[in-house]
């Protein structure tokens, strides 16, 4: 239309022949006498009407192109065709087949095409994303896994291949490890990051179990390690939408490049560990990192260097060391139970929900997102880490009560009291047994004294009596005043003559 309206200037305004028109326009006489009629059937004049658009213009030239075309030949109903091309096997051409069968006069192979393809780019046109320099990081697992064998026993295990790409340059990591658990997901995202030297603002998964708990839409619920990895680090997730790949379009761009350029390379090789099988693919990973791409003249390197690497935070100087998270409550006994083992936690919080953070030598329990107890983790099973802090006062002062301090005090009393009390602790398997008993001997000091509870354990022991009772019904009836020596001597006179008496003869 620009060129259009050149022409009706040059024509009009400067009154040039049309030779000259088309000289200066590089186009024909014949066009330039073809679009002057058109703009006289129209009646136009220059300078044209204002505010007359190019599509208005086009209207007015060539009114025969906007006219609605007859379409004599059935169409077909797109959206059927659409889909059956979701079905395994089908292709456009059978399609086209089963069409002409019923409308012989329909429409050629190419123009079916060509009409099923307009159609097609008007259902669902696609979003150009922009990333910016270090915000985004997508990662996700390759389809094919590459056998290992074992050279002791000739077992054969899968690795599954891990790769995360970064958003701006495509700069592009991939590492293989056995399996697709929770230890295997985290540890790779460290290494990631390592490799990358930095940190990125995002990380987009895809909805696997060791990431994403409970997929969603609106509100996916992480995992809690994994988010847990993602506080340490300051890293937002945001993961891709159920079945919608082209949320992770980069990831699925690096995975195909890692399963073309690196796992295509390795399928004639044989490996015997995980350390030569990830020493391979870092080699090829590197040499498809510094191939130019197509389009950008740049390798994905060039691009890292240029884009990504100024713009990545630092990495923490602590790194991160995996933890297993997991919800407990506490027990009426103030502890918490976590892989057969118990842990202490203040008192005041029975019956009241925790999150436990576990790592490889520390238990933490953490309250409404608050530590409130750490403990070394215990190895085995059936252990119990216990704070004094953590007990009730009741219990505290039960339990400060031991052997030692038992006979301390009786000692402080007297040697009786002391021998008597330690008669009483080895009196039982456990002494903690005797620890309420030799608590009610040494109270009686508070009714009695120390002396005549000195003088009644010396009694006590002469007749090898160790109880806290037997102690008492000596204090009560004063038996700890008589005279020890006249009681415990021995008569060695006969008795008296009397009737009540028989003689030798009796029992003869």
């Amino acid at each position: 239309m620009r060129k259009i309206r050149e022409i009706l200037r040059l024509k009009w305004e400067c009154q040039l022949p049309n030779r000259a028109v088309a000289r200066s326009c590089q186009v024909g006489v014949g066009t330039v006498s073809d679009y002057v009629q058109r703009a006289r059937d129209a009646a136009l004049s220059w300078p044209l009407p204002e505010g007359l658009g190019e599509a208005a213009l086009d209207r007015l030239l060539f009114p025969d192109s906007h006219r609605p075309h007859r379409v004599t030949r059935p169409c077909p109903d797109w959206s059927v065709v659409h889909a059956e091309l979701r079905r395994k096997g089908v292709t456009l051409r059978l399609l086209w087949l089963e069409y002409r069968e019923r409308h012989p006069d329909g429409f050629g192979y190419s123009q079916f095409c060509e009409l099923y393809a307009g159609w097609n780019g008007l259902l669902k046109p696609s979003l150009r994303l922009t990333h910016r320099a270090g915000e985004k990081c997508f990662v996700d697992y390759a389809g094919p896994t590459v056998p290992v064998v074992d050279p002791d026993t000739g077992e054969v295990r899968d690795a599954a291949i891990f790769v995360g790409v970064l958003g701006a340059s495509s700069y592009t990591y991939a590492e293989a490890h056995f399996g697709q658990t929770l230890p295997h997901w985290i540890g790779a995202h460290g290494r990631m990051l390592a490799f990358y030297g930095g940190l990125v603002e995002v990380l987009v998964p895809d909805n696997l179990k060791a990431g994403v708990k409970h997929p969603s839409r609106y509100e996916p619920d992480l995992n809690p390690t994994y988010q847990d990895f993602a506080e340490h680090h300051g890293i937002a997730v945001v993961p891709a939408r159920v079945r919608k790949p082209r949320d992770k379009a980069k990831a699925e761009v690096g995975v195909q490049v890692i399963e073309r350029w690196v796992l295509a390379r390795l399928r004639h090789r044989t490996f015997f560990s995980l350390a030569d099988l990830n020493h391979a693919i870092h080699e090829l990973l590197d040499d498809v990192n510094r191939r130019p791409m197509r389009g950008w003249g740049k390798s994905r390197r060039e691009l890292f260097e240029m884009l990504d690497r100024p713009a990545l935070r630092p990495l923490p100087e602590r790194p991160y060391e995996f933890a297993v998270l997991a919800h407990a409550k506490v027990g009426i006994d103030y502890h918490v139970e976590f892989d057969h083992n118990f842990y202490s936690a203040p008192f005041q919080l029975l019956r009241q929900p925790v999150l436990v953070r576990a790592t490889e030598r520390t238990v933490e329990i953490l309250h409404k997102g608050t530590r409130v107890a750490s403990h070394p983790r215990a190895l085995g099973t059936r252990h119990f880490r216990t704070l004094p802090e953590h007990r009730p006062p009741a219990h505290r002062a039960y339990l400060e009560w031991t052997p030692e301090r038992f006979l301390r005090w009786a000692a402080k009393i007297g040697p009786s009291t002391h021998k008597l009390i330690e008669a009483r602790l080895a009196s039982r398997e456990h002494p903690e047994q005797s620890f309420r008993s030799c608590l009610g001997i040494l109270g009686l000091t508070k009714r009695f004294g120390d002396e005549r509870l000195e003088a009644a354990s010396a009694r006590a022991l002469s007749f090898g009596i160790h109880s806290w009772k037997g102690l008492k019904n000596i204090l009560d009836h004063h038996y700890d005043r008589v005279d020890t020596a006249k009681d415990a001597a021995p008569s060695t006179s006969p008795p008296a003559a009397h009737t009540n008496v028989r003689g030798t003869t009796y029992y003869n």
